[in-house]
């Protein structure tokens, strides 16, 4: 089964907790802390592998989440990093927020990476915390929570060529009789529902061998969403040439004019896809409807600088000189992918966000935020020392402050994250 699009869960490890820990050999005296870090939890990491060509793995197992790093231990004995969980994705790969639409990758060649859900850095032992004032901490950080969130993955087909248009046409039995390449087919609309790929060998391609994609067929409303259009048009943006197959005969729609409707959704979809180059295949011209068709459709089109290659994909009339006009086609474009790919150049950037947001609901103010969050995550609660600590930090960033000028009153509620406090001068 071909999967092209998956929502998954991935979650960063968490950090391990830092260590309470004093010296205690036999002749030191006073040993001073000696409670060593917490390791880092492991990233979630995507990598392309070629090897792969669907997203098929993530439609039975959705959520990813890497190993907590190791506790730290007594005699500043620092604990053991997680290992990385290592995901891997074909070539083509986009990732996406799920809420924003916003593309956060966009994964093309091999090997590359991306960083999906970072692992928690180790809390610091009570060693890390002694100072000229005190000199023997009794409390640790626990281990910082790893990132975690929904993404999207989308795939783009990479493929040299791809096949456009209307169901019928004739697209799948062309790539059936040019590569080894073995798609459904059948006289009904919409045989091919997912995408199909074929490599045209050297030896029948009169030159290099590349990749051809058998586009499922559009329809008018395609830009739209109408008939899976989306869902197929994203595979045509990664081609370098469009081959345009028509139904010479007309069995089901005027040629020219079916031309001009498919071209029309591509330019709705993006004006990307409309600069495409194309070459036209006139096929099914073992039917006398299409040797009568054959010269209107040329002098339309010849009309539009488009090249026409009258061909029969059943018979094997004419895909020789198609081919040959596909490789050289394909030795006058840039090798490299045009505008689409110029997105993986892209630096993606984590916007600066505000310290801490304090909403306000009756006797509850709720403080949220990335930095203040994770401070209660990686504060024990239950030490004494390390809440005073906490304190400390939250005047010195100024939410005591914003408290105040919200209104807070002794007794009222302090929500953040997980943990609820009572608010005391």
């Amino acid at each position: 089964m071909f999967i092209d699009r998956a929502k998954i869960f991935v979650k960063g490890g968490d950090g391990g907790n830092g260590a309470v820990a004093f010296r205690r050999e036999k002749y030191v005296p006073r040993g001073g802390p000696s409670g060593g870090d917490g390791g880092k939890g492991g990233d979630v990491i995507l990598v392309v592998d070629p090897g792969l060509s669907t997203l098929m793995d993530f439609k039975y197992k959705i959520h990813y989440k890497a190993e907590k790093g190791k506790h730290g231990q007594g005699s500043n004995k620092m604990g053991k990093s997680a290992e990385d969980l290592i995901i891997r994705v074909p070539p083509g790969t986009v990732v996406k927020d799920p809420e924003t639409g916003e593309v956060l990758a966009d994964l093309v060649e091999q090997g590359q990476t991306f960083i999906a859900a970072r692992g928690g850095r180790g809390g610091r032992g009570n060693a890390r915390f002694a100072s000229s004032i005190h000199k023997a901490p009794d409390f640790a950080e626990k281990g910082e929570p790893g990132e975690e969130r929904w993404i999207v993955l989308e795939l783009k087909l990479i493929a040299d060529v791809g096949l456009i248009g209307f169901p019928n046409a004739g697209k799948s039995t062309l790539l059936s009789r040019i590569s080894s390449a073995r798609p459904k087919i059948a006289d009904y609309p919409f045989t091919t529902l997912s995408p199909n790929l074929g490599v045209v060998d050297p030896g029948v391609g009169e030159g290099r061998s590349f990749v051809v994609a058998d586009i499922p067929g559009l329809i008018e409303g395609a830009h739209e969403g109408m008939g899976l259009g989306h869902e197929f048009l994203r595979h045509v943006e990664r081609t370098r040439l469009l081959v345009h197959v028509i139904d010479a005969a007309g069995l089901e729609n005027d040629p020219v004019e079916g031309f001009y409707i498919i071209n029309r959704e591509l330019a709705q979809y993006s004006t990307s896809l409309a600069r495409k180059p194309q070459l036209v295949a006139a096929n099914k011209m073992d039917l006398p409807q299409a040797k009568e068709n054959y010269t209107k459709i040329e002098m339309a089109l010849k009309k539009e600088g488009l090249e026409v290659v009258p061909i029969s994909a059943a018979t094997g009339l004419g895909v020789k000189e198609l081919l040959y006009k596909i490789r050289q086609k394909l030795d006058e474009l840039p090798d490299e992918s045009p505008d689409e790919l110029k997105i993986e150049k892209k630096q993606y950037t984590i916007k600066e966000e505000e310290a801490f947001k304090i909403e306000k609901g009756g006797q509850v103010f709720v403080v949220s935020g990335n930095m203040v969050e994770k401070l209660v995550a990686m504060t024990d609660l239950e030490n004494e020392s390390a809440v005073k600590r906490l304190q400390r930090i939250f005047k010195k960033i100024g939410l005591d402050d914003a408290l105040k000028k919200q209104g807070i009153k002794p007794g009222d509620s302090v929500k953040i994250g997980n943990a609820e406090f009572y608010y005391l001068e």
